[in-house]
Formats: structure tokens, C-alpha cells, sequence
């Protein structure tokens, strides 16, 4: 039976003490920010980069990120990208259309400073905004990265008893402990989305709606009643099932020796789960990741994101199951469990690269505007953490975690998990900042306090849940055989 300790409770405590205090003060400072202070701010920019460097980044910042210049520009921005995208392919038109500015512009000479003035009155706000969504954007990223965690931990326990797995029953405690986040996980998630309004989502602003007309064709979808509506009826769904799950296979410990009833229960309703999980998880994605850049989509997204959320709930368990096992509480636990949560480690960051270049690819090579300017964006302002990623998600766990020696090494895989689990912090980073903050992304105080904040919350809930139950669930009719697994 594992005893919350003062230690773990006091850590935690602090951790969201200092990130809400972290992240109110980032809060503040953006918001103190006035259109004139950024005018300064881009002044210094000019002067530091140059007047090409300077016209570069604003002209990038006009194409990678059309959703929120439609915000701010009446729609405009994204027409403008387009046709600046047109001009790339038709350079014949792309001269003509600079001869008629050159010609206006010497005909209208005295026009073009005030021109030049509204422009720079229009980048400005623009950007004045994007630091001003910082916050929330640093806040929402967070709080999905630690729901999606417990999410995927509910998944792969549900897949064990739909599977009727003989190896893992004795990692079922484990792992109903971390899905005891989800409930409120989710509801914060749904929560900050709904506050943060266009601060994330550009088409909750109904002046946008109003001046865009592919948002409106998508309005019977994304609004905020029923984006508040279908939130709820997914996190119902998900926790329902993990209310009645962890109730079966508790109240299993207490049956007679030969009534498998409740595990057969378990079994029954992990079989619907499934269903429901991978049509809801996949509207979740859309709703509360992809819409952020609601004139984007991509048919790979819903799976693209259940990898991530798969990959990093396996490798919590993995990571909590080695802290138990050290503290003498899981010695059960032999290192074939471990070698097999080390192989979906493995498995499921090849499986999550094989998404990421086939949704990479198959838009890059369309070379479709207004899909593939959702990687232009990430390539040119995101160049670091967009490939980084790369590194930190496949690279680094493939190489680490190929010789099947190393899989049964508890501090490999330590190692290789925390890299995991970073890596896919950033990936969800690469998911929400493009859209939200553009150019003006940076990882500082924000983004640390946020992961702070949900951490603590994250361990308080995890190990209190842990507390609750023996570690060993005795009534399964496989846990005999999950004892003595070795491979």
C-alpha cells in the first residue's frame, strides 16, 4: 500500500504555488503593454536588424500567420498571403502587379508615408495582440499536455482489458491512479479554452466570422455552444468509463475466488470505451488543438495527436512504476514489464514519426496555399522546436531504446522517457503557439510556470489516487500470470 508523503505533498504545493505566481506575473506584464511600447519595440528591431531583415519578418509574419491577421485586418491578411503565394507561382503577374505599385507610388508619392504609417500602425496591434495571447496560449498548452497524458494512459489500460492482456495487471493500479487526473484535467482544458476566447481560438471573435467566409461555412461546427457542448459530452464519456472501470476491477479484489464477474464487466464496457474514444478523441483534437488554425485541417491530425497522447501516457507509467518499484513498493514489477512498456515506448515514437512525415509530406508535395502554409509558418518562425522535436521524439528513443538489453535498464529508460515527455511538450507547443503568438514565441517564464502549475496538480492527484488502493489488484484472474511474465 503506498502512503502519500509529506514530501511529495509539499513539492507539489510548491511547484503550483510558484507557477501561479509565475504565471499571474507574466499575465500582468503582457497585458501593461501598450501599442506605443511595442511601436518601440519594433523601432529597436528595425534599427538592431536592418531595414531587409526587418521587412522579411514582417512579411512573414503576414503569411504564416493568416488566422490572426484575419483578426485584426478585417480578413485581409489571409487574402493577401494567398495572392502573395500566387505571385510566387506566376512570376510574369507577380512584375506586372510590381510595375502598377512602382507606377501608383510615383504618381501618389505623397499618399505612401501615410500608407507606410497605417501599415505600421496595423503590425503593431497585430503584434501588441500576439504578446498579449502569450499567457493563456502558455497556459493551454500545459494544461492539454498533462490531460493528454492521462487520456492515453485510459486508452492503453482500456485496450489491456479489451485485449484481456495477461502482462499487465500487475501496472493496472498505476495506471488507474494517473487517469484520475483526467476528469479534471479536461474540464480545466475545456475551461481555459472557453475563457482565453480568441486569445486561442480566432473564431470565437464574431467580428472575424463576420469578414471571413470560409470561418462562417465552418460555424454550424465551430461555435462556442457547441464547442462547450461536445467538450462536455467527451469528458462524460471518458470518465464514466473510468469511474465504472476502476469500480469493476476494485470491487473484483473482494469477489469470491471463482466469480470473475466484475472482470468480466470490465471487460464488456473497455470494449465499448474503445469505440468511443476513437471517434471522440479525434473530435476532441479537432476542436481543441487544430481549430486554433481554423482555415487549416488535415485528415492525419486526430490520429496524429492520439499517437503523442499514447506515446507520453506509456512512458508515465513507465517513469511512475520505476519511482514505486525504487521505493521497494513494486516488487512485482520485474524488468520484463519494464522491457515491454520500453518497446510501445519505442513502438509508438516510430509510429508517431510515421504520422508526422506522412501528414508532412503529403501537404508539402500538394503544395496547396492554404494547407501548406501551416508548415511554412512552423519552418521559418519555428525552426528550432519544430525539427528539434524530431530529434527529441524519434531519434533520440530509437536509438536509445533499439538494443533490448537497454529496455530493461530502469535508468535508460528514465532517461529516455523524460526526453520523450519533453519532446512532446513541444510538440504540442508547435500546435498551439504558430497560431496564437506567431513570431513572438520564446519558452521563459510563462511556459515554465504553466508546466509547473499542471505538474503539481498532476502529482497531487496521481499519488493521492495511488494511495487509495493496494498497488497489487489480486482478484484479477490474470494476475498470477502478470506476476510470473518474463519474456
Amino acid at each position: 500500500m503506498y502512503k502519500l508523503s509529506k514530501r511529495l505533498i509539499i513539492t507539489a504545493i510548491t511547484l503550483i504555488l510558484l507557477g501561479a505566481i509565475g504565471w499571474v506575473s507574466s499575465y500582468t506584464a503582457s497585458h501593461h503593454l501598450t501599442l506605443e511600447d511595442v511601436k518601440v519595440m519594433l523601432a529597436d528591431e528595425h534599427a538592431h536588424h536592418g531595414v531587409a531583415a526587418h521587412h522579411s519578418e514582417y512579411s512573414h509574419n503576414k503569411v504564416d500567420h493568416a488566422s490572426q491577421d484575419t483578426a485584426h485586418d478585417d480578413g485581409k491578411a489571409h487574402a493577401a498571403m494567398i495572392h502573395s503565394e500566387h505571385k510566387a507561382d506566376h512570376p510574369e503577374e507577380a512584375g506586372h502587379h510590381h510595375e502598377d505599385y512602382h507606377n501608383t507610388s510615383t504618381h501618389d508619392g505623397e499618399n505612401h508615408p501615410k500608407e507606410a504609417d497605417h501599415h505600421d500602425d496595423e503590425h503593431a496591434e497585430h503584434v501588441l495582440h500576439q504578446m498579449h495571447n502569450r499567457p493563456y496560449a502558455a497556459l493551454y498548452v500545459a494544461a492539454f499536455f498533462f490531460m493528454m497524458i492521462s487520456l492515453g494512459v485510459l486508452a492503453f489500460y482500456g485496450i489491456q482489458y479489451a485485449a484481456q492482456a495477461g502482462w499487465s495487471p500487475v501496472l493496472f493500479r498505476v495506471m488507474e491512479a494517473i487517469t484520475y487526473y483526467l476528469l479534471p484535467g479536461a474540464l480545466i482544458v475545456l475551461a481555459i479554452g472557453l475563457w482565453a476566447d480568441d486569445h486561442i481560438f480566432i473564431w470565437m471573435d464574431p467580428e472575424v466570422v463576420a469578414h471571413d467566409k470560409l470561418i462562417q461555412g465552418k460555424s454550424g461546427w465551430l461555435n462556442k455552444t457547441w464547442f462547450a457542448v461536445r467538450g462536455l459530452i467527451f469528458i462524460a464519456g471518458w470518465s464514466l468509463y473510468r469511474y465504472f472501470s476502476r469500480k469493476f476491477s476494485l470491487a473484483q479484489d473482494l469477489a469470491d475466488l471463482n466469480d470473475n464477474s466484475n472482470f468480466k464487466k470490465n471487460f464488456q464496457i473497455s470494449a465499448a470505451f474503445l469505440v468511443f474514444y476513437i471517434y471522440t478523441e479525434s473530435m476532441m483534437s479537432w476542436d481543441w488543438i487544430m481549430s486554433v488554425d481554423p482555415h487549416w485541417f488535415s485528415t492525419l491530425f486526430g490520429w496524429y495527436v492520439f499517437a503523442s497522447m499514447f506515446v507520453s501516457g506509456i512512458t508515465v507509467i513507465a517513469l511512475i512504476t520505476i519511482y514505486l518499484k525504487a521505493k521497494g513498493l513494486m516488487e512485482f514489477v520485474n524488468d520484463s514489464h519494464l522491457h515491454d512498456l520500453a518497446k510501445f515506448m519505442f513502438g509508438i515514437s516510430v509510429f508517431w514519426t510515421y504520422l508526422w512525415f506522412s501528414q508532412f509530406m503529403l501537404i508539402w508535395y500538394a503544395n496547396i496555399p492554404e494547407e501548406v502554409t501551416y508548415f511554412i509558418t512552423r519552418i521559418e518562425d519555428y525552426n528550432l522546436p519544430f525539427f528539434g522535436m524530431l530529434i527529441l521524439n524519434f531519434i533520440f528513443p530509437f536509438l536509445v531504446l533499439m538494443n533490448s538489453d537497454y529496455k530493461r535498464v530502469p535508468w535508460f529508460i528514465v532517461m529516455a522517457g523524460i526526453v520523450i515527455l519533453f519532446g512532446h511538450y513541444i510538440d504540442v507547443f508547435n500546435m498551439i503557439m504558430p497560431a496564437t503568438v506567431g513570431d513572438r514565441w520564446f519558452i521563459g517564464l510563462p511556459e515554465f510556470s504553466a508546466v509547473a502549475l499542471f505538474l503539481g496538480f498532476f502529482l497531487l492527484a496521481v499519488f493521492y489516487a495511488l494511495s487509495k488502493a493496494p498497488l497489487l489488484p489480486k482478484g484479477n484472474p490474470f494476475i498470477k500470470e502478470s506476476e510470473q511474465f518474463h519474456y
